[in-house]
Order: structure tokens, then sequence, then C-alpha cells
């Protein structure tokens, strides 16, 4: 579908095109007209699949500019809290509606003096609490909610501080909820907060003639050599490797800059200001590997990808579908590769599930076995002990998978000295021709 025939304002379209995007994807088709018509929706989509504007396009169609904080969108990272008001500034750029970053981990104080003037805040949990506790700001005119990457929000264990919010927020509210699973606990929250919503899934689904997946079995102490082989093999390029933990992430990383490689890590254990250092590092192809758990890189618009490694198995088929997901994209070329020892093979065993996958095991190729220096302690200040539960240890916002409360968001403490972020330019994802 041509971006025309979503008959969306003039200015919001002049912007999207602005922008080189002229048709629109799957979940874009589906939700719009939805979205325009009122109705509260359950949207399923995965990484890269462009609900950023299948939501934020009509909603802006809907905020009166002048007229106080309207839309409130909710992210379980500060990451994607960023880029989601990167991208709806994008949309407005002819439109002039304000809208503000609020995250944990930056001067509280900016943000209280900007909240007046927007009619749009784009929110972490955490530290839209600590607003509220502060009396900061007020939903009373909140007409639209947005629930971004729930799913994520409730591995965090950030529901309960969701429906806090949601209590402040009048029931009289179109609510939006976009879920990359649609889990029993899921169901749950749309049956108690939504009003007859409408369920919008996009194909979820891996380019198998673009994306080569293969998997090698490998002794754990040999685990991390084959894999700086394997990087080594292919320095052109961006790779992700995903770790299950804070503390692997940190670890893998500081071998591998060790030996020569370019590589930064991103968790929910580090600041802000060195996650988004790492972002910016990769943007600017300073470096061209990033190590992460699942939590730090759900939502990141990470482009040109060439390879994944799974130096950890994800505990789940869909997990596991995410992560390939990003690579292979806009008809380019893509390689999955899984490194499997012994206690990995129950998790591999529930990616296999998944019919629909086809993995190919490879034989081990020589490669040099190097030593691998183990860590007491992980970067960002963590304790010994307090790394992230295996999957995605995330959460740009959060202290860490087990905490209802984000550590680093709270009580204005600032780690990074900056305003609030009223969005530059990020791009929509939209197909292109």
């Amino acid at each position: 579908m041509l971006v025309e025939e979503l008959n969306i304002n003039h200015n919001i379209l002049k912007a999207v095109k602005a922008l080189g995007y002229v048709e629109a994807t799957q979940i874009q088709a589906k939700c719009i007209p939805e979205i325009k018509a009122g109705k509260d929706v359950v949207g399923q989509s995965s990484t890269g699949s462009g609900k950023t504007a299948a939501f934020g396009l009509p909603l802006l169609e809907k905020v009166e500019n002048g007229k106080g904080l309207q839309v409130l969108i909710l992210t379980p990272t500060r990451e994607l809290c960023v880029q989601v008001s990167e991208a709806m500034s994008s949309f407005s750029k002819f439109l002039g509606t304000r809208i503000l970053s609020i995250y944990g981990g930056v001067g509280i104080g900016p943000q209280i003096h900007a909240i007046p003037r927007a009619e749009i805040v784009v929110g972490t949990p955490g530290r839209i609490l600590d607003h509220l506790e502060r009396r900061t700001i007020n939903f009373d005119k909140v007409k639209i909610l947005v629930l971004d990457e729930a799913d994520k929000m409730f591995e965090m264990g950030f529901i309960e501080d969701v429906e806090r919010i949601m209590k402040h927020i009048p029931k009289e509210r179109q609510t939006l909820l976009f879920s990359a699973t649609l889990s029993s606990s899921i169901q749950q929250l749309v049956q108690r907060y939504l009003r007859h919503p409408v369920t919008v899934k996009s194909d979820i689904h891996v380019a198998k003639h673009l994306l080569k997946q293969r998997y090698y079995v490998v002794r754990q102490h040999e685990k991390f050599s084959l894999l700086t082989s394997l990087i080594k093999l292919n320095p052109s390029g961006m790779a992700i490797v995903f770790c299950g933990t804070r503390r692997g992430v940190d670890s893998v990383t500081k071998n591998l800059r060790a030996h020569g490689i370019k590589a930064m890590a991103i968790h929910g254990g580090l600041t802000q200001s060195k996650r988004m250092y790492a972002l910016d590092n990769l943007k600017k192809e300073n470096i061209n590997i990033l190590v992460a758990t699942d939590v730090a890189a759900r939502g990141l618009d990470i482009r040109n990808v060439s390879h994944i490694y799974n130096y950890d198995v994800p505990k789940t088929a869909d997990e596991y579908v995410h992560r390939i997901g990003r690579t292979a994209r806009a008809g380019a070329e893509g390689d999955a590769i899984t490194l499997l020892s012994d206690h990995d093979f129950d998790n591999f065993n529930h990616v296999l599930s998944d019919r629909s996958l086809t993995i190919k095991k490879e034989e081990l190729p020589q490669f040099e076995k190097i030593a691998f220096q183990r860590q007491e302690r992980e970067f960002g200040n963590q304790r010994p002990g307090q790394g992230g539960r295996t999957g995605f240890g995330r959460g740009p916002s959060s202290g860490g998978f087990g905490s209802r409360r984000p550590s680093p968001g709270g009580r204005g403490r600032s780690d990074e000295r900056r305003g609030p972020s009223f969005g530059r330019k990020k791009g929509p994802v939209f197909s292109r021709r």
C-alpha cells in the first residue's frame, strides 16, 4: 500500500515522504485505519516492522497543539524511549507538535521545566512514576495511551508500575498496546484495560532465501575461541553478539577487545551515557560488533546487520526469531550463527519446537584456542552477582530483570547531565521501493 492511500494528514504525509518512504508496511496498513477510527488496538509485530509509525502517524492527527499533554507513550527501555520520541518528532516536522522523552539516568530538573509545554510524552515507567510522586506531571488531559513492547515490560518487572501509572489517566481514553508476543499475561492486561480492542498481527517470519541459519556444537571452554575465529573470518559488515546475562556481555566484550576486535557492550547495568555512546559508535561505524542482552537490544533500530551470533541460546523460539530478524533485511543477505555447549541444549530444543525454522548443523572448523579472561565485576558499577537473568538482560530505564522499580532513574538521580530530548530526526520504518 502506498503511503498516500493511508489517508493521513497532508503535513504528516509530507514529513513521511521527505524521509524517503513511499510504501506502508503490513502493520501500518492494518493499524492506522483502526486507530484513526478511535478504536483500542492490540498490535503484534516484530522489531523492524514499523510499529512506531503504525501508532505514531494516526495519533499525531488527534493532538491539538497548545492544549497540554494529550498522549503518553510508555516504553520499557531508555534507548527505545529516545528512538520513539525521535521518530515521532520526524513525523511531526511540519506540525509543530512538541514531543518530550522522559527517562531515568539524566537530570530530572530539565524534564520538570519541559513537561508543561509538551503535547506528547514518551517515557519509561520508573521516571514517569518519579514525576507523578513529585506531582510534576498531570495526565488529566491524556486521551491516548500507548504501551510499547508490553511483553518486555512484563519481563523487566515493570507491569505493576505501568498499572499504577494507568490509574492516573482518564478511563475515557484510547489505549494502544504493541507487543512482540501475546502471552496469557498480556491477554489479561488487555482484558482489564482495553475496550473491545481490535487485534492486528503482522506476519513474523524469517526470509529463508536470504538468511543462512546454522549452529556449531562446541565445548563451553572453547566457545569464545570459536566466536573470535568466526568474527575474524567475516570482518565486513555489522554484527550483534547476544549473551544471556549482563555479566556475560561484559566478559565477552572485554575479551573481544583484548583480541583486537572493535566491540562495545550494551545492557541495563551501564549508564545511559555509555549505552548511547555504544550506539553512536555503531552508527558511525567506529565499531562493528555490538554485544548485547536481549532486553537492551529490543526495539533498537540498528541497520545493516550482516551477522547475528547467539553466544547464549535464547529460551524460546519467538526470542530466537526476533534476534535473527535483525539481519537479512531490505533484500540483503544475513547469517545467523548459534554456538551450542552442553548447557544450551534445553533452550535450543525449545527453539527447534518451531518447525518453520531450518537451522543447519555445521562441522567445527579449525580455530585457534585462546584464553578467556573472566571478570569478577561487571562494567557499569554493578555489584558482583547482580547480573541480569537469562534473556534480554535489559533495560534502559531499569535496574534489572527482577527489580520492580528501575534503579537508575529514581529521584532525579543523574549520571548524565542532559536536557530533555525533544526528538530530532529518526526515520520511520517503511518499505522502500
